[in-house]
């Protein structure tokens, strides 16, 4: 089974999408059985007395448009520990991995999600840029690749 963790810095707008994206992806290629997809925080912005914020209204709504639900989902952050317990941390951009690995301590397992699309640049943070479209568009571009490269 291969474990996914996708990685921004507050999990409830990016990582979030990319989470059940992901899932939706592999749900439909009928391949539940061979991933373990989740989603996490570098910052504790998002987690109030130990409970996490559900997903931004504007995301799950993006989410919700392309039939993907992501109910029940609350921000955590990423622990060390989680190093160990995923194959591959898919970061959304620069920031995200280099918070990863201060947290995780270890880079090897870390990626930006463009990366497997074959571009070199950063899922705009929808919270600052307001554009849920564009990072819709940018997020399935990098689940559909991240799929195509663990399948191939």
């Amino acid at each position: 089974m291969t474990k996914i963790l996708f990685v921004c810095h507050g999990n409830i707008c990016r990582s979030p999408m990319a989470e059940f994206v992901m899932k939706d992806l592999v749900e439909k290629a009928g391949l539940e059985d061979r991933f373990c997809i989740e989603s996490a925080a570098t910052s504790t912005e998002e987690i109030w007395n130990g409970i996490g914020n559900p997903v931004y209204p504007p995301a799950k709504r993006k989410l919700d448009e392309h039939g993907i639900s992501c109910e029940g989902k609350r921000a955590r952050q990423i622990t060390k520990q989680d190093y160990n317990r995923f194959d591959l941390i898919i970061g959304m951009d620069r920031a995200n991995l280099r918070n990863i690995n201060r947290i995780t301590g270890r880079d090897d397992k870390t990626h930006l999600i463009m990366e497997y699309a074959g571009k070199n640049r950063d899922v705009a943070d929808p919270w600052y840029t307001g554009d849920f479209d564009a990072t819709w568009d940018d997020v399935m571009e990098g689940c559909k690749a991240l799929l195509n490269n663990l399948l191939n």
